[in-house]
């Protein structure tokens, strides 16, 4: 078991996004991410399930072309899918990546 405060850990840039995984395993991995005003994550296809938790501010979330807009506290589930995302005034969240199981 491991406790990890999300608001006071360190957040790099798009550029840098490998270090904002806190924690990886074979099945998931767990990062911090962190828009500056106006910021984006390029549109990317995702082969895995995403979870997006909204620690503070606000996005804008394009999943397969539906945009939806998160507030703090809430959270998006995604299947595989293209995504991409964008904010106004900034905004911190955490994202979990979860490995498509192979098996049905």
């Amino acid at each position: 078991m491991k406790v990890f405060d999300l608001n006071e850990m360190k957040a790099f840039p798009y550029e840098q996004r490998e270090k904002n995984v806190f924690y990886q395993t074979k099945e998931f991995k767990a990062r911090i991410v962190e828009l500056p005003p106006g910021g984006q994550m390029p549109t990317c296809e995702m082969a895995s399930h995403v979870i997006f938790y909204v620690l503070g501010g606000e996005v804008r979330v394009t999943v397969n072309s539906v945009t939806i807009d998160l507030k703090e506290k809430q959270c998006l589930i995604a299947e595989p899918a293209t995504l991409s995302m964008t904010t106004e005034n900034g905004a911190r969240l955490m994202g979990i990546q979860i490995a498509k199981s192979s098996e049905h």
